[in-house]
């Protein structure tokens, strides 16, 4: 279920003397089951474009769309569109109502018009998809859970309305480090479990690093870079040009190769820094 964005531009209050362009002329294919890394600083659109794609905005010009179905068509079903497209803003906890776990991840499937039968089917898998154990938490209130756990029965009731694309708005802003390493093996691991194309919304070069199988820049509106994140991450001078910096691995590597050393120079990760460095040891003392 490949996305197609052609042409996409999006003008906020057009026509106004507060007109201002969010997006000018986006050209982006997102393949089935790929974990795109959606980067940019503030302002430079990756929010309005993620937005286009759950119908939360319209385009001004271009088309969109989504398993066949054209986001852009005068009369497009919105509830069609959510289904293929579950959106997780930044810091969901706080949209949390429900009295229990349970029944705010059911919230989704219930509106949907399903059987009690399947959404209690479906509120169980989601749970056991971001790591809760339904008999322990389902009749818990969602307010006496830690921060993590509160971003995951987000999560989850984005998940239990079956959406073939997930996409995730900044999934570890605010949270301490233990909680932010959870979130992402949990991310991980939906991604990994198959069936499911992930597209995550961030600004932490060293979050993304590790689990983008490729990544799209975004500045000023514009789509200036996309590929894998070994090269994307190799274009130094031009991340650093639009405001945004390289994995700490990969700062690294770049200071030891100006001091001298023999390194690679498509390296991002710590694991492959360290490797290619007790490498170059192992070689010198040879």
């Amino acid at each position: 279920m490949p996305i197609q964005i052609e042409h996409l531009t999006h003008t906020y209050m057009p026509g106004s003397p507060f007109a201002a362009v969010a997006l000018h002329d986006v050209n982006l294919t997102i393949e089935d089951g790929e974990l795109i890394g959606l980067l940019g600083h503030t302002g430079s659109g990756k929010t309005t474009l993620v937005q286009h794609l759950n119908g939360l905005v319209k385009a001004t010009e271009g088309r969109i769309v989504v398993d066949g179905l054209d986001l852009t068509e005068k009369g497009v079903s919105l509830l069609e569109v959510r289904r293929k497209v579950g959106l997780v803003f930044q810091y969901p906890e706080y949209q949390l109502f429900e009295e229990t776990v349970a029944k705010d991840i059911a919230f989704g499937p219930k509106n949907l018009g399903l059987a009690p039968d399947e959404i209690d089917r479906r509120v169980r898998h989601a749970m056991q998809q971001v790591g809760l154990d339904y008999d322990t938490i389902a009749d818990v209130s969602p307010f006496d859970l830690s921060g993590g756990q509160m971003r995951r029965v987000a999560i989850a009731g984005v998940l239990a309305m079956q959406p073939k694309v997930l996409i995730l708005d900044e999934p570890t802003a605010g949270l301490d480090p233990a909680g932010r390493r959870s979130i992402l093996n949990m991310i991980r691991d939906l991604h990994a479990a198959g069936g499911l194309t992930v597209i995550m919304v961030s600004h932490s070069m060293d979050d993304i690093s590790t689990l983008a199988t490729r990544l799209v820049v975004m500045s000023k509106g514009e789509l200036v870079l996309t590929g894998t994140p070994r090269e994307v991450f190799m274009q130094q001078e031009l991340m650093q040009s639009i405001g945004l910096g390289i994995p700490q691995a990969a700062q690294l590597a770049h200071a030891l190769r100006a001091e001298g050393y023999d390194l690679p120079e498509d390296l991002y990760t710590l694991d492959e820094v360290r490797a290619a460095i007790l490498a170059l040891a192992d070689k010198e003392v040879r």
